[in-house]
């Protein structure tokens, strides 16, 4: 759980191709009801500003507020979900391709998948069997992103098209992984600040795949919703602490090198690409809460309170590595966990993190099973994830309150343009 940020949402739209009034008798149209809510509602971006209710009900048509308005674009340079901000609800899933499908069948799917993704995120409904679980919904800033895991290319035919940057990860220590929870020929990244909307999409792209491929595994998350606090601010994880100052920002001049495959990179469909690594990181919160606030503040390096460094200043205050108590001993210890993600003590191998937050019920000896679904985002996972968690597996403080279950590594192509489908430089390059 490195030390860094999510940045900022974009903003909402109003979804087109809707009529200013729907038949006679249905009421305000969609767009209206939309419309208004831009017009009306608070505009919240990653962590957000309340969002106003009605005080009593009333027998008029209510307006969707700006929580569910917010849309994020499908077509563009990039896929959607990867610089978005922190959405309340994640659903991460992975498939296998069936034994007889190809690379015919696979960029069926795909082409299927887009479109579906598309009209989801557009607030409209599935293009065919919807199941209405979204209908009074908007948007509700949902995105889906799309990834191919290193099999999917022997299955397809297209192994001189793999990447090496998909290469297996290699193996640490710390790791207890499930190979049935973990890879895929496919990944799914389904996000949304509504919990409907994110199932919706979740089905619907199930139901989309049809008999070409099946369900390896699937995860749920969730984040704070937008508007919980009284004003933006960094994540908070289930060990209390905030989680994410150090993200790299898009405003930097360097992030787009670090996060995102350059348009003449190799190979060639991977251009405006990430690759993703997904872990499912069990916290062990039992053992986590028995901690004093103190201990927990040195395991992890900062305040538990507001995230500031325990060097002193406030959460963006640069961590002053050498300073010292009365007793000459390191204020911020030398296993602590924010000391030894900093990208200039991993030779600036840097990663943009977005992960959900996750809790699958109460093991049978009272234990909960929660923790981290950990996505991280980088040009090279062999300069970005790696190298830190290599470091992190040689003495982080944190390792011994954390599990990591699950693993997966997924080249993630661009966005696709106007016209186009998810993937479809790969499959029909």
């Amino acid at each position: 759980m490195a030390d860094q940020s999510i940045p900022k949402a974009r903003t909402s739209g109003t979804v087109p191709g809707e009529t200013e009034a729907g038949p006679a008798g249905e009421g305000i149209s969609r767009r209206r009801l939309l419309g208004t809510a831009g017009a009306t509602g608070l505009v919240l971006g990653t962590a957000g500003a309340a969002v106003g209710y009605a005080a009593a009900p009333s027998d008029a048509a209510a307006p969707l507020t700006s929580l569910g308005a917010d849309r994020a674009m499908f077509h563009g340079k990039h896929q959607p979900g990867i610089t978005d901000g922190l959405q309340a609800r994640g659903h991460l899933i992975a498939f296998d391709l069936a034994a007889d499908a190809g690379r015919k069948e696979a960029a069926a799917l795909l082409r299927r998948w887009s479109q579906t993704a598309r009209r989801l995120m557009a607030g409209e409904p599935s293009p065919h069997d919807d199941t209405d679980v979204a209908r009074d919904a908007g948007p509700a800033s949902l995105t889906i992103t799309f990834g191919f895991g290193h099999s999917f290319f022997g299955r397809t035919g297209l192994e001189k098209q793999r990447p090496t940057a998909l290469d297996p990860l290699p193996e640490f220590s710390s790791d207890h992984l499930d190979k049935n929870r973990s890879n895929g020929d496919l990944w799914v990244q389904i996000g949304s600040n509504d919990a409907l909307v994110a199932f919706h999409a979740l089905r619907a792209l199930q139901k989309d795949a049809g008999s070409a491929a099946r369900v390896r595994w699937q995860m749920n998350g969730f984040n704070r919703s937008p508007g919980a606090t009284a004003h933006p601010m960094t994540a908070r994880n289930l060990m209390g602490q905030i989680d994410g100052t150090r993200n790299p920002k898009p405003s930097e001049p360097d992030f787009d090198q670090r996060i995102f495959v350059p348009e003449k990179g190799e190979p060639a469909w991977m251009a405006n690409g990430s690759y993703a690594v997904v872990r499912r990181i069990r916290m062990l919160l039992d053992d986590w809460e028995k901690l004093s606030v103190k201990a927990q503040e040195d395991v992890i390096g900062r305040r538990k309170s507001d995230g500031a460094a325990l060097s002193g200043g406030t959460e963006t205050t640069a961590m002053d590595l050498e300073k010292t108590d009365a007793q000459g001993n390191l204020v911020v210890p030398i296993n602590a966990h924010a000391r030894i993600t900093r990208p200039d003590q991993n030779g600036g191998a840097a990663m943009l993190r977005r992960p959900f937050s996750f809790h699958d019920g109460i093991d049978p000896d009272g234990v909960p099973d929660a923790g981290l679904l950990f996505i991280c985002w980088q040009a090279d996972p062999l300069r970005g994830f790696v190298p830190v968690q290599r470091k992190l597996d040689r003495g982080d403080a944190l390792s011994q309150f954390i599990r990591h279950e699950s693993s997966g590594l997924f080249a993630v192509p661009g966005g696709a343009a106007e016209g186009e489908y998810v993937g479809q430089k790969l499959l029909e390059g």
